[in-house]
């Protein structure tokens, strides 16, 4: 999983529950900034990993499960024209 591919999935987690990133945050009790873009890479250029606890919150605020929650990590993003990335 890359960190892109993790953020991905939050936005999406947030965009199929009707909500924005902030919107989602706010939702799980978490600060309303924690999934803003501008929180995904450090003051000196670093990706910022979410931890797992603050993915759990936003799973049980949109009462999704991390079967599904993977499935979202998983989509390749609709820009790209890479294969994909399943095993055999």
């Amino acid at each position: 999983i890359t960190h892109e591919d993790l953020w991905r999935a939050i936005d999406r987690l947030a965009a199929n529950n009707g909500l924005s990133a902030s919107g989602m945050a706010k939702k799980a009790g978490l600060h309303e900034s924690t999934f803003n873009p501008s929180k995904r890479i450090s003051a000196a250029g670093r990706p910022r990993w979410p931890t797992f606890e603050i993915i759990n919150k936003a799973m049980e605020a949109t009462n999704t499960s991390i079967n599904e929650f993977a499935r979202l990590v998983d989509i390749e993003p609709q820009d790209s024209k890479q294969t994909p990335r399943h095993s055999a």
